[in-house]
């Protein structure tokens, strides 16, 4: 029995397979449950294929290989953002400067919040660096932990969770203030969980979505340049 489960298991791609069909379970909960916070689609398949893994004591190297076309195609579906942007171009019109204010207010909050709170409650400088890029797409966190000095699957892990996060609970949070500008909500949510936040906005709404992946993009570029700045100035 035991070798049937790893002949199984040894089949190429099954990963993959199994990834997708835990996203498109994620799809059909967010559907039956009306969009419910906690039914967002990544959230659902990391706590299914995340507790497979688990059980089934699959080693992570074989699992990264089942699902690296999944890698390779989130660099043009993070492109194709621009095209539900596009289509807001009308609503960039006197809204350039408030919104680069709020990207780089962001980002530099983020950063220091972020370190801030790993020194206030005991953290070390290591926790610290590999959490101030937190905001910022994976790939690029990954990128920033590594020149910060921190530790790059740690910072992916707690970038994942930002994002996890920002998808649920933003927008609850967002109402509550009273914030009804659609940009304005994209742009918060985008700017703090990136591509994970802006998956939910787009659903939520086109105008939220297509700002908050443009505040996606920014605040990545933003916080690769001024989270060493910080980092050495507050460690």
């Amino acid at each position: 029995m035991s070798g049937a489960v790893d002949a199984v298991l040894d089949q190429p791609l099954l990963w993959l397979v199994v990834t997708l069909l835990a996203y498109r379970l994620g799809l059909w909960l967010r559907g039956r449950t009306g969009a419910h916070p906690l039914a967002q689609p990544v959230l659902v398949a990391i706590v299914v294929v995340g507790a497979l893994v688990v059980l089934l004591d699959v080693d992570y190297a074989s699992y990264a290989d089942d699902t690296a076309v999944i890698t390779f195609v989130l660099g043009p579906a993070t492109v194709a953002l621009a095209v539900p942007l596009h289509r807001q171009l009308a609503r960039l019109r006197g809204f350039v400067l408030p919104l680069l204010t709020a990207v780089v207010a962001g980002a530099v909050v983020s950063v220091a919040a972020a370190v801030g709170l790993v020194r206030l409650l005991g953290g070390d400088e290591l926790l610290a660096r590999s959490m101030a890029p937190k905001a910022t797409t994976t790939p690029v966190s990954i990128a920033v932990s590594e020149t910060l000095g921190g530790l790059p699957p740690l910072t992916a892990a707690l970038t994942i969770t930002a994002g996890i996060l920002g998808a649920v609970a933003g927008p609850g949070v967002l109402g509550l203030l009273r914030v009804r500008d659609h940009r304005a909500r994209g742009l918060a949510v985008g700017s703090a969980s990136h591509g994970i936040g802006t998956g939910r906005m787009i659903v939520d709404h086109p105008g939220e979505g297509a700002f908050s992946g443009l505040a996606m993009g920014l605040t990545a570029l933003v916080t690769s340049v001024v989270a060493p700045l910080l980092v050495a100035l507050l460690l």
